[in-house]
């Protein structure tokens, strides 16, 4: 546990960060109830759903009435909602079109981008509440960082200079790691802003590079688009030399960090209400504390367009005991989404056991594949998995290694699809994520 003279050392906003559960929690309350009136009065999605569920303002006086009585909305009916009205923010939207400063994009990695508009002043609200994240990275007023231009969901640099980083802009897509490189031994930066395509292609850099002299000025890198494996972990950190910290989504409400402790990302409470729900045809349930459950969001400090009760997809286990590092805030594992699970003739095939049998060959140690598939329920187990062309001599013996290791795992014989990691990565239709379950 973290101790008083620790407080200025690992928390940004501390008074809000180890915030008692109780009153944390009385807040959320309050910000509910405005948002539940709020939302009612300007959004016509909400205002049309909630009449139809008989969930009007003057009975919701309590944070149990909130989830009692007003509905999950998915993404599937905000689609809907928009493809009936012709309105591009699917009746969302609470205040004059005018009054924007801001509309940008998810990824757009499950279907078609969803867009978010949002109203700020100095900084986006989504970077701004990852100041606290950066703090605990170690990053102070002064510190250098190396941040990529923004494509979706805005650009980090007004949050960056906001806690007083000097911001250095470098192209670290796909194909520039070399130049990331040279920018690093150049401008010696405490901080670098990655994704998971871009680790993958450091990977191949490290046979002919000393990385761990090149990242020898980072207090710490963060990395997000999908979860890094074990093993790439490992290796980050024991041969690069950098202390990694993923982040990932507060169900399109936010972002959610790892802390130093890597156990667990945080979700400031403050501006997300957080659920861990199961759904069924019957209707809905907490799942206990810890259990797998849907992650059900809503936002709690966007007065453009708020999400209420949204029901992500995401499969996370959530818990709201205090953290090694002392905040308060609750903390998420993600498992997966909840669409990812493929049945082959009866038999579960989870992506975990998919990964950890690739991973651990070592022409594929870097855990690039898909599951390919048209529906849930199929036949075969179809995958495509990429491997990297310098370690791999027999690429025939290697699918029959992996064919095997992926047999032991699932208990399902796989059909593979072999391409160099390169030519993988080339099919995201993403500018962020690599999809893992896509379309034949």
């Amino acid at each position: 546990m973290v101790g008083d003279r620790d407080t200025a050392d690992r928390y940004f906003e501390p008074q809000v960060e180890t915030m008692p559960r109780q009153e944390l929690r009385a807040r959320q309350e309050k910000q509910l109830l405005e948002l539940v009136e709020y939302a009612y009065a300007n959004s016509a999605f909400y205002r049309e759903l909630w009449d139809e569920h008989g969930a009007h303002p003057r009975d919701i006086q309590s944070l149990e009435d909130f989830r009692a009585r007003i509905p999950f909305i998915t993404k599937d009916m905000i689609r809907a909602y928009r493809s009936r009205t012709g309105d591009p923010f699917a009746g969302l939207l609470c205040v004059p079109v005018e009054e924007l400063t801001s509309v940008s994009s998810s990824s757009g990695t499950t279907g078609d981008p969803e867009f978010f508009a949002e109203i700020w002043q100095d900084a986006p609200p989504l970077v701004t509440a990852q100041v606290r994240d950066l703090w605990e990275l170690g990053l102070r007023p002064g510190d250098r960082v190396l941040s990529p231009p923004g494509t979706f969901r805005n650009f980090m640099d007004a949050g960056f200079q906001a806690l007083g980083a000097v911001v250095i802009e470098v192209d670290t897509w796909m194909g520039n790691m070399p130049e990331v490189v040279e920018a690093l031994r150049t401008y010696r930066p405490a901080y670098l802003q990655m994704m998971y395509p871009q680790m993958v292609e450091l990977e191949h850099l490290a046979e002919k590079t000393d990385l761990r002299e090149a990242f020898s000025s980072l207090k710490g890198a963060s990395c997000a688009g999908q979860p890094l494996s074990r093993k790439m972990r490992e290796r980050i950190r024991d041969d690069w030399g950098i202390d990694v910290y993923e982040y990932t989504s507060a169900a399109d409400t936010g972002t959610a960090w790892e802390c130093r402790e890597h156990d667990g990302f945080h979700l400031w409470e403050d501006t997300v209400f957080a659920e861990c729900v199961e759904v069924d045809e019957h209707g809905w349930h907490d799942v206990p504390e810890s259990d797998l459950g849907e992650l059900v969001a809503t936002d709690l400090d966007n007065r453009a367009a708020p999400l209420i009760r949204y029901r992500s997809e995401d499969l996370v286990r959530l818990s709201r005991d205090t953290c090694g590092c002392g905040r308060t805030h609750a903390r998420m594992w993600v498992a997966g989404r909840s669409g990812d699970e493929t049945v082959v003739q009866g038999r579960s095939v989870v992506l975990r056991d998919v990964w950890q049998a690739v991973e651990d060959q070592p022409e594929t140690v870097a855990g690039v594949f898909q599951i390919v598939r048209d529906r849930r329920e199929v036949d075969e187990l179809r995958l495509r998995v990429g491997y990297d062309p310098h370690l791999t001599g027999d690429v025939d013996a290697l699918a029959g290694r992996l064919s095997e290791a992926v047999r032991e795992r699932t208990g399902v014989k796989p059909v593979l699809d072999m391409r160099t990691e390169e030519d993988l990565l080339k099919t995201m239709t993403s500018v962020a994520k690599f999809p893992r379950v896509v379309k034949t």
